[in-house]
């Protein structure tokens, strides 16, 4: 049956976003986006916006989002406004806009600049308009507390797609959508757990998934729960920041100051190294003079020079770049070395995963006790599972998978495309809904 309007799935993520459309043979297509190497089938949830002096001496505000915001920012001897993360803002009702360069931005409108560049360029690349899509969403808003906290984000998630050129917008579990996915490749049917490890979310449902129950029509019975806790990759990697990197930068190092010895540097300073964009905000007279008069008093004055260097170079990208380097090394070695050389900055440190592991042990509980409220509320023994599907980059952590194999056993794991599957899904999902309108009857 041909359908009049294009099959769309947008996994519009803390970190990534993705996007997915079911073409005419019943393939999924996913979107793919140029960077200045290879195309990439991830877009970076980021928008950048810079003041460029025009002919006449007046400044006109630049933006962009995606990998183009990555490499400009970069490029720019003087930094502009970066913003990252912005889902995970959504269920804030005090962060309702922000001043940039002099004008009032509405939040909404933020995130909606980035949305309308993923629109455009999969109009392109798919050569068909796009004006609605399938939209993922996670069981629980990073931040939201309640069931209204959770409606206030997706309102605001609706508002930001009508802004950027969608009329209308449906939306499905990020865990829910990874089942589709993963549903495409069975011959058979099972009840599974799905696992979706974000960059700001942890999402896990249980369901039946399978041809038969395509066949005879998915039931809201076939949904046996969701649940899930806000908390992902960018914990882990702020882990590894406060725990290996700022110490060699002199987090845990003193000063004298008169008669007493106090910690060298402020610790709000440090925690600003956690969330690399942050770094920017650093660059100013106040903490300038205050790392100067640190190292004077330091009784390890290099290392507040290194941490100096950092901020004043601007090397927050490329240190947790280097941060993901270490984390991906530690889920398929046991030991690895930490390396940094940028600028005037050289570190090298040695980590093992037992220290790794250590680092996260509380991000790990949270997501245990989770996925065990999950099976006590739907009534579900772990032993009735058929298989466990996890997708997200930090489902390739090992202390995460056994938590799994603990539970379940290795041999009923499954992984997908760490940055894809949901966004393969929500098209697939997209189809099914268009198909069920579509239909006679």
């Amino acid at each position: 049956m041909q359908y009049e309007l294009p099959a769309v799935g947008i996994d519009f993520g803390t970190t990534n976003s993705s996007m997915a459309l079911v073409t005419q043979d019943a393939r999924v297509q996913l979107a793919s986006f140029p960077t200045s190497g290879a195309d990439t089938l991830s877009y970076r949830s980021v928008l950048y916006l810079e003041q460029v002096k025009q002919e006449s001496g007046a400044r006109r505000t630049h933006s962009w989002t995606g990998p183009a915001a990555i490499e400009h920012y970069l490029e720019a001897e003087e930094k502009g406004r970066l913003i990252q993360s912005l889902k995970s803002n959504l269920p804030s009702r005090t962060l309702t806009g922000t001043g940039i360069f002099g004008r009032r931005y509405m939040f909404e409108d933020l995130v909606s600049r980035i949305l309308s560049d993923l629109r455009k360029h999969a109009e392109r690349q798919f050569g068909t308009p796009i004006r609605h899509a399938m939209v993922g969403r996670p069981v629980r808003f990073v931040g939201a507390e309640t069931d209204e906290d959770d409606a206030y984000a997706v309102s605001r998630l609706r508002d930001a797609f009508a802004i950027a050129g969608f009329e209308s917008v449906e939306f499905e579990m990020e865990p829910v959508a990874a089942a589709y996915s993963y549903e495409s490749t069975l011959d058979h049917d099972e009840l599974i757990l799905i696992g979706d490890f974000g960059g700001g979310t942890s999402d896990f449902s249980l369901l039946r998934v399978g041809p038969g129950v395509r066949r005879r029509g998915r039931t809201p019975q076939d949904i046996l729960g969701n649940s899930g806790v806000g908390l992902a990759g960018d914990a882990f990697d702020a882990r590894i920041v406060r725990k290996l990197v700022s110490p060699a930068l002199g987090s845990d190092s003193y000063a004298r100051s008169l008669n007493k010895i106090l910690p060298a540097v402020p610790a709000w300073i440090y925690a600003n190294l956690e969330r690399w964009h942050y770094l920017s905000f650093l660059r100013t007279h106040d903490v300038t003079e205050i790392l100067r008069s640190a190292r004077l008093r330091a009784l390890e004055p290099e290392k507040i020079k290194a941490l100096t260097a950092l901020i004043e170079e601007d090397l927050g990208y490329q240190l947790h770049q280097a941060v993901q380097r270490v984390k991906f090394e530690l889920s398929y070695s046991h030991t690895a070395e930490f390396r940094f050389s940028d600028g005037s900055m050289e570190l090298h440190i040695p980590v093992t995963r037992g220290d790794f592991e250590a680092w996260i042990a509380d991000e790990l509980r949270a997501i245990q006790r989770c996925i065990d409220s999950l099976f006590e509320t739907s009534g579900i023994l772990p032993c009735e599972v058929d298989r466990v599907f996890l997708t997200g980059g930090s489902s390739f952590v090992p202390a995460v998978r056994r938590i799994f194999a603990t539970r379940f056993g290795e041999d009923r794991i499954r992984n997908g495309n760490e940055f894809t599957s949901v966004a393969h899904g929500l098209a697939l999902r997209a189809e099914e809904s268009l198909r069920s309108v579509c239909s006679p009857g």
